[in-house]
């Protein structure tokens, strides 16, 4: 043969599930939806029936549960993408449970082949299939008469050009050897988990034939609009962070929005660089971060903010809260629990690609994580990694804060061993002079570029930071203990 065979693929219609199939469901294939009950399985089924469904697409869904079909479509009929006007014209729903409660297969094969054949559907579900097997178990059908029955049924859904979905209550632990899933040319995977108050659902591409998918679990959320897919971020080759780059001399730098700060940096921060910026409780963190958004706004470029510790309102100065009305900048409102890094991952790129940001703050890491769920927060550091590393792909700077706990004897860079994921570090501290606290900032570090190791006094007037002189001895501070600085000295108490 000269010329290959073209397989159509069909956008399935669900955010995010596309991209994980490689294109979307080969046209005529034969797949399996599995999975615990109330994992969401019939939803997505449903979900994906009526976003194809139409002229030239029709649909036949299969019920073979004993209550009646009306009872499903009550509850269904709730999630705004199902449509009256297609199940009255291009869906139709037939209930399978008096043929199926007989046992004979023939019966089945032939009620399924009479309503395909008077209906002549583009798409076939059949929920719940595992009924079947139950069924069949239960009128002393073996593995051999339902392996056949698959194979038959297999058989003519493809003859009849169409392409079939079997719909099953399955566990993990159950072994996935038997007839379905070796004739399946593609397997949906769908489970959902609890730990401690949360709950957080995952799906699988256990199985797709002839397209390369997306490997791994990846989390979905139901809401009113039904299933959203959040892809989990794949580090990949040719996809590198920053860090693993060639430091260029001529490399542009974007202002942090501070002069003294830009000059101690080594002329502001590289761009597509991850910088970190870490201090104690009411250090200046935001404060700075939000400079570092309104400079790149009145360089021309756009930012985006993901705020986790605090609400928009109460994160943005006024001036900042003019900029986001205006569309310069974009605010991520993640004040939330039992978030998952993919979906954060997933809104941080469409919101960056939409505004064609150049600037990401991420305000706080600390907050991040405890708005994770449960199931996340194990390998946090991980994740973070992943995020950083496709965003800085994309060209953007990063900017991330991070509480620090100033226990004056213990100098740390980074809570959790995440230093790593930073191309610079930022630090403020406090240190007692006079009997009064001050806010003291220093450059730790730029990754393949000189910079000031100064440490220099600042304070916040008006919502900006203004950066005073440094020390000629800075030991005192390191240490923890108290200092006393006159005409500039700085000496011992």
């Amino acid at each position: 043969m000269s010329n290959k065979v073209i397989i159509k693929r069909l956008a399935t219609g669900i955010p995010g599930l596309d991209e994980l199939l490689g294109g979307g469901i080969p046209e005529f294939s034969f797949n399996l939806i599995a999975g615990a009950p109330g994992c969401g399985k019939t939803t997505l089924a449903h979900q994906m029936m009526f976003s194809l469904a139409g002229p030239d697409c029709r649909a036949i869904f299969f019920t073979v549960l004993g209550e009646p079909s009306l009872k499903m479509l009550r509850y269904q009929q709730q999630f705004s993408f199902f449509d009256l006007k297609k199940a009255g014209s291009f869906v139709k729903f037939v209930n399978l449970a008096d043929e199926i409660m007989s046992g004979d297969y023939d019966l089945v094969l032939a009620r399924i082949a009479e309503e395909t054949k008077a209906f002549m559907p583009s798409l076939i579900f059949v929920d719940s299939f595992r009924s079947i097997v139950q069924a069949s178990d239960y009128n002393d059908k073996g593995p051999a008469d339902l392996q056949h029955f698959v194979q038959r049924l297999s058989m003519q859904m493809t003859s009849w050009h169409a392409t079939t979905f079997l719909i099953g209550e399955y566990v993990e632990n159950e072994s996935q050897t038997g007839p379905v899933y070796t004739i399946a040319d593609g397997i949906f995977w769908l489970s959902q988990s609890a730990q401690r108050n949360s709950v957080v659902r995952k799906i699988q591409i256990v199985k797709m034939r002839g397209q390369a998918n997306s490997p791994g679990s990846h989390t979905f959320r139901i809401s009113k609009d039904g299933l959203h897919i959040f892809p989990r971020a794949v580090v990949s080759r040719g996809m590198t962070s920053r860090s693993d780059r060639p430091a260029s001399a001529a490399q542009r730098r974007l202002s942090t929005g501070v002069a003294e700060l830009d000059q101690m940096l080594g002329g502001g921060i590289p761009a597509g660089y991850s910088a970190l910026l870490v201090g104690p409780s009411g250090s200046g963190k935001s404060v700075l971060a939000t400079e570092f958004l309104a400079e790149g706004v009145r360089n021309g470029e756009t930012g985006v903010i993901a705020a986790f510790e605090k609400s928009p309102s109460q994160l943005l100065s006024p001036k900042l809260d003019d900029l986001v009305r205006a569309g310069k900048i974009g605010v991520i409102d993640t004040h939330s629990l039992d978030l998952s890094i993919d979906e954060t991952l997933y809104e941080m790129v469409t919101m960056i690609r939409a505004l064609d940001a150049k600037r990401v703050v991420i305000d706080s890491l600390s907050g991040f994580e405890l708005a994770l769920a449960p199931a996340f927060q194990d390998d946090f550091r991980e994740s973070l990694y992943r995020l950083v590393t496709v965003l800085t792909s994309m060209g953007v700077t990063v900017l991330m804060t991070t509480e620090l706990e100033d226990r004056y004897t213990d100098l740390r860079f980074s809570p959790y061993g995440n230093a790593f994921l930073a191309d610079a570090i930022i630090m403020q501290r406090y240190i007692e002079m006079a009997g009064e606290f001050r806010r003291v900032i220093s450059v730790v570090k730029v990754r393949g570029s000189g910079h000031s190791k100064a440490i220099r006094l600042f304070d916040i007037s008006d919502d900006k930071i203004v950066i005073g002189p440094g020390f000629d001895d800075y030991e005192g501070i390191l240490s923890g203990r108290p200092i006393k600085v006159r005409r500039g000295e700085t000496s011992e108490s």
